[in-house]
């Protein structure tokens, strides 16, 4: 099959290694323009662009997919079986999505229809979610409303975070997309696939919004468990103020027991620092129980933690933090 690669981050790259060694046609690669992605004025291309370029594989790297003539030639000249879309960023139109003679398919990394949109595995660890998966999906003009051809359902850990699930899901796809394009190889016509309708999975609908800079901060006064969540749901982003300068939040445990013969008064004010534990870590009150601060990032520091953290923050019993 010739087929064209949509996709833009760090996630997308594993699908789109294992469809360029396989024994199918890999033709184009669309992914976002290049933007200013650190620190000065320089454009860094996507981590997609990178492996494109490296590969000697055609890049196409629009700045606008929308009544972009041009960019419908071009893709319409490479004659491509298959769209391919994992993560590109973009909503595809209708004149894109009839391009492709067996259509286009996204590896979605949700169990849909629950978390349609932009952030599916960060809203699912911010629910506390016990599952999720990847579908890959037919698409259509709505949001992440297509037909269901397979599907994979796998458990989140309790220690998961937004990396380690990223991981997970991003090998997932890659696996889920080469079956894919090889049972549209071998059936040849769409009409003989086994496709679910996700209103026929009854299954609640959500929708996985994009992340806001707001929902990065940390509020202590929150219980633990939320914010066991939040650290997790948004590694390495969720943090607080630690003396006018952000400190990010890595990794946390909750205390639901005394430890080393400190009891927690759920009375007492949140946002306390109630232990120092060499070895260990800070522990801070909450609006429930006690999180044990194990790592994290001070602006303009390195990552530290444990003992290297207690001596970095040089904070007592007591203090409150932001």
């Amino acid at each position: 099959m010739k087929i064209v690669f949509w996709g833009t981050p760090e996630y997308s790259l594993r699908s789109l290694e294992v469809i360029n060694n396989s024994n199918h046609e890999l033709v184009g690669v669309v992914t976002q323009p290049d933007k200013k992605r650190s620190r000065g004025n320089k454009l860094i291309p996507s981590p997609v662009k990178q492996y494109a370029i490296k590969n000697n594989i055609l890049v196409l790297s629009p700045n606008q997919i929308k009544n972009n003539e041009d960019f419908s030639n071009q893709l319409k000249e490479l004659k491509p079986d298959i769209f391919i879309v994992i993560a590109y960023g973009k909503i595809l139109s209708k004149e894109i999505l009839n391009i492709p003679k067996y259509g286009c398919w996204n590896a979605h990394a949700s169990l849909l229809p629950r978390w349609r949109g932009a952030a599916p595995i960060q809203r699912a660890l911010l629910s506390g979610d016990k599952y999720t998966g990847v579908g890959i999906m037919k698409m259509d003009e709505g949001l992440d409303t297509g037909d269901i051809l397979i599907e994979e359902k796998i458990i989140i850990e309790n220690n998961e975070n937004l990396q380690t699930l990223k991981d997970k899901l991003s090998e997932l796809s890659s696996k889920l997309i080469i079956k894919s394009i090889d049972l549209l190889n071998i059936k040849n016509n769409i009409s003989e696939l086994n496709l679910l309708n996700q209103l026929s999975l009854n299954r609640e609908i959500k929708y996985a919004n994009m992340i806001t800079k707001s929902e990065y901060f940390l509020n202590l006064d929150d219980t633990a468990e939320n914010i066991y969540k939040k650290v997790n749901g948004l590694f390495p982003g969720a943090y607080i103020l630690f003396n006018n300068k952000n400190l990010k939040i890595l990794k946390i445990k909750i205390l639901s027991e005394n430890i080393l013969n400190i009891k927690y008064n759920k009375t007492q004010k949140t946002k306390e620092i109630i232990g120092i534990i060499k070895n260990e870590g800070i522990i801070i009150s909450t609006k429930t129980f006690p999180i044990l601060l194990i790592e994290g990032k001070l602006e303009g520091k390195n990552i530290t933690n444990k003992n290297n953290l207690i001596q970095q923050l040089n904070t007592k019993i007591g203090d409150t933090l932001s």
